[in-house]
C-alpha cells in the first residue's frame, strides 16, 4: 500500500512537471509573440484596406535640415498607418523645386503635398497638377498663396502670427535691440517671420541676412554684426540648425545677446535645458507632416477637406527651458 502511495505520488510529480513544462512552453510561446505584436505595432501596420496610392512630398528644404528629417518622419508614420506609398524630394531652389513637382506628375501620382517658400517658382506648376486631377496640399510655407493656387488646404504655423510672438516674448524679458537671421534669400515665410516679430518688439529690430548653405559664413556674420553693434542682446535665427552656429558667434564676439530660435531639434531643446538658448517656437513639423499626408488620404477616400477654407494651424508655440524638459523624449526620438 506504501508503494501505491509512493508510485502515485511519483506519477503526480512526473505529471506536473510535464504540465508546468508545457504551460512554460505555452508563456514562453505567448510572451514571444506578444513582444512581436508591440515590435510590429511600434513599427507601425496600414490600418485600412483602401487602395495602395501613391503620395509624394516636394519641399524647399537644404541638404542636412534636421527640421525635414521630423517632417517626414510624421509623414512616413501616416503613410504607414494610411496604405501609402510615400515619396520625397527637395530642392532649395526655387526652380528646381518645381521640376521636383513635375516630375511627381509626370509618375502620375495620386496626391501632391509641396512648400510654397518660393511661390512664384511654383505657381505655375500647383496648376498643372491641378489640371492633372492630382489634389495638392501646402505645408509649412506659402499659408497666404495656397488656396489662390488651388490646393485643397494649408498646414503649418501662420509666420507673422509667429514672429509676433516671438516679438511679445522679447519684450517679456525685457530685450531692447535684436537681430533677426535671414538664411534664406527669397524665402517670403522668413520675411513674414522677422516683420512679425518687428511688429511687436517694442526695442530696435535689424535684419542680417547670411548664406545659409555657408555655416562658417553664418557664424562670421553673426559675430560682426554683435562685434559693431555692442547694444544687440538678442539673437532671433529662423531656423533649428543655425542656433548653435549663433551661440558660437556671441561666445566669440564676446556677446551677452541671448539667442532665441525658431523651430525645434534634440540639440536645440539640450540648448535650452543648459541656459545657451533662451527659447523656442515649436511649429510641430512631425504634424505637418503626419497630417498632410493624413488629409490627403481622408480627401481621396471620403473627399474630407479640414480648415474651412483657412489654414490648420500646427503654431507657434513657445518653448523655454522648462518645457524642453518635458519634451526630450519625443526630440531625441525624432518627432519633436
Amino acid at each position: 500500500m506504501a508503494r501505491v502511495r509512493t508510485g502515485v505520488r511519483a506519477l503526480s510529480a512526473v505529471l506536473a512537471a510535464v504540465l508546468g513544462a508545457t504551460l512554460a512552453g505555452c508563456s514562453s510561446t505567448g510572451g514571444k509573440r506578444a513582444e512581436e505584436r508591440a515590435k510590429a505595432a511600434a513599427q507601425g501596420h496600414a490600418a485600412v484596406d483602401t487602395p495602395r496610392w501613391t503620395f509624394a512630398m516636394v519641399t524647399h528644404s537644404g541638404d542636412g535640415d534636421t527640421f525635414w528629417d521630423i517632417v517626414q518622419n510624421g509623414a512616413k508614420q501616416a503613410a504607414v498607418k494610411d496604405n501609402i506609398k510615400f515619396l520625397y524630394a527637395h530642392d532649395v531652389e526655387g526652380n528646381k523645386q518645381a521640376q521636383d513637382v513635375q516630375a511627381m506628375i509626370d509618375q502620375k501620382v495620386d496626391g501632391l503635398i509641396v512648400t510654397l517658400a518660393k511661390p512664384d517658382a511654383m505657381k505655375d506648376v500647383v496648376a498643372k497638377a491641378k489640371a492633372a486631377g492630382i489634389p495638392v496640399i501646402t505645408v509649412n510655407s506659402g499659408s497666404e498663396e495656397s488656396k489662390a493656387f488651388g490646393a485643397l488646404t494649408h498646414i503649418g504655423q501662420d509666420e507673422t502670427i509667429a514672429g509676433e510672438a516671438v516679438g511679445d516674448e522679447l519684450n517679456k524679458r525685457g530685450k531692447k535691440k535684436a537681430v533677426c537671421v535671414l538664411h534664406e534669400q527669397g524665402n517670403v515665410g522668413h520675411e513674414q517671420r522677422c516683420a512679425g516679430v518687428k511688429k511687436t518688439f517694442k526695442g530696435d529690430l535689424q535684419n542680417l541676412y547670411v548664406e545659409g548653405t555657408n555655416m562658417p559664413n553664418v557664424q562670421s556674420s553673426i559675430e560682426a554684426k554683435l562685434q559693431s553693434d555692442k547694444d544687440i542682446d538678442a539673437v532671433v535665427t529662423l531656423g533649428a540648425p543655425f542656433a548653435p552656429t549663433a551661440v558660437k558667434a556671441a561666445q566669440q564676439a564676446g556677446s551677452k545677446a541671448e539667442v532665441d530660435t525658431f523651430d525645434l531639434n534634440a540639440k536645440v531643446a539640450d540648448s535650452l535645458q543648459d541656459g545657451s538658448l533662451g527659447f523656442a517656437v515649436d511649429q510641430q513639423p512631425y504634424l505637418q507632416g503626419y497630417e498632410a499626408v493624413d488629409l490627403l488620404w481622408l480627401y481621396k477616400y471620403n473627399a474630407d477637406v479640414l480648415g474651412g477654407g483657412r489654414p490648420v494651424l500646427t503654431g507657434p508655440q513657445i518653448i523655454t527651458k522648462d518645457d524642453a524638459k518635458a519634451l526630450a523624449d519625443y526630440t531625441k526620438r525624432g518627432t519633436r
